[in-house]
């Protein structure tokens, strides 16, 4: 009986039918059962799988298994707010596809996708569009002709641990692997009750108070994506500025290592997130920033949690100039770090060895040479970080300088001047 209610909770904030959603361990698993389940249902449909360039990392190793197995993965492209175009979108499907898959929402950096125009082109192509909507159940259903759709608890402020999978009538499905009886085969095992229960309950709960509580956390953000580049010089504010999640906002700070301004916001009292490349666990840019084409150096994402005070966010933006000043301090670069004419008689060319220095260090060290080159004149930078293949354009963009493109690990900048 708890569980029946606690299914016809979630299937009432979801919009679907009761019999339509299934229980998981987690979000993750409910879009591994998705895809999966969906692809092998559908196999006579043919073995391309459709997904966003931004998606998941779980969407995006699911895809690998695929094409792993044989099958044909095809990413389509965002722009520099990270949204999907819908035309791209319908050519990317062709008439062998036999699932797409698109977030409601980013986890970066709270780009809002055109989920309901997208599913209304897989419908006219008569292609089952899997969302990913862990970010967005908390504010709403997710509009659409939608097929099937994953969630996870611990986003709305539910138990880690608790997943939901919904998948819709008619829908071609076959569930992989070993299955029993329970939750259609979606999550063999018995149901975690208590968990799944407090999930619906918390659904439920935040959901009665989403709707003032998202104009309250907007203005918020508003607050910080036009303070924080008032506040921070070189600093960029990344997503969608309109159509985004109303509690989420991103930034990137230039000549800023991301690891070591966690650490002083969070001696600041302040826990925030980053995609960086400089973050410990992989080194790597985030696949999200680097497929948005932004600057992924010094990346700080706030996620403003139900309830946060304005007097809070005002703390924080007056913590936030000092922590990346030491920051850059600490890295040999400050504010005004690529200013000043070039001297007379300056080398119009000049090389940067930056081989074996980790982000940020390949920009510092651009920034800290580019005006010892006249206009028009090129500075070479030999960088082996993998970001530097994000980071330096991304520079060039925010400074006005002109990425000429990299051959292996040289990269080419010429040097514009002001105002031109």
């Amino acid at each position: 009986m708890l569980l029946d209610a606690a299914r016809e909770t979630a299937a009432e904030a979801v919009g679907c039918r009761p019999d339509e959603l299934r229980f998981t361990s987690s979000g993750t698993q409910a879009l591994h059962t998705g895809i999966t389940g969906a692809l092998a249902g559908r196999r006579r449909a043919g073995r391309r799988l459709v997904v966003s360039a931004v998606e998941h990392s779980a969407v995006l190793h699911t895809a690998e298994v695929h094409e792993r197995a044989g099958g044909l993965t095809r990413q389509v492209e965002v722009d520099r707010t990270g949204r999907v175009d819908a035309q791209e979108w319908a050519r990317a499907l062709g008439e062998d596809c036999a699932l797409a898959c698109l977030q409601s929402a980013n986890h970066e950096v709270g780009t809002v996708q055109p989920v309901e125009e997208v599913a209304a082109v897989c419908a006219e192509a008569g292609v089952p569009l899997l969302v990913d909507a862990a970010q967005s159940l908390p504010w709403g259903p997710v509009a659409g002709d939608w097929s099937l759709l994953a969630g996870s608890a611990h986003k709305w402020g539910g138990p880690a641990g608790v997943g939901l999978l919904a998948v819709r009538k008619g829908v071609r499905f076959a569930p992989q692997g070993p299955v029993d009886e329970r939750e259609s085969g979606a999550a063999p095992g018995f149901e975690n009750i208590p968990a799944i229960v407090a999930a619906a309950a918390a659904l439920r709960a935040v959901r009665a108070e989403a709707d003032a509580e998202a104009a309250r956390l907007r203005a918020l953000v508003d607050r910080i994506r036009a303070r924080v580049p008032e506040l921070v010089p070189d600093t960029e504010v990344v997503g969608d500025p309109v159509r985004r999640l109303p509690h989420l906002v991103t930034f990137s700070c230039l000549y800023v290592d991301g690891e070591a301004l966690l650490h002083a916001l969070d001696a600041a009292g302040y826990s925030v997130s980053s995609g960086s490349s400089c973050t410990s666990s992989t080194l790597t840019p985030s696949h999200v920033l680097r497929a948005m084409g932004v600057l992924s150096e010094g990346n700080v994402r706030v996620s403003l949690p139900p309830g946060t005070p304005e007097s809070e966010v005002d703390r924080f933006l007056d913590a936030l100039p000092g922590a990346v000043e030491g920051v850059r301090a600490h890295l040999g670069a400050g504010a005004g770090t690529a200013a000043g004419p070039a001297p007379s008689g300056a080398a119009s060319e000049i090389t940067v060895d930056a081989r074996g220095k980790l982000c940020p260090l390949p920009v510092i060290e651009l920034a800290k040479v580019i005006e010892d080159v006249p206009a028009g004149g090129v500075v070479r930078v030999l960088a082996d970080d993998e970001a530097a293949r994000l980071d330096i354009p991304a520079w060039c963009e925010m400074t006005g300088h002109a990425y000429e493109g990299a051959e292996g690990i040289e990269y080419r900048v010429r040097r514009v001047a002001a105002g031109a």
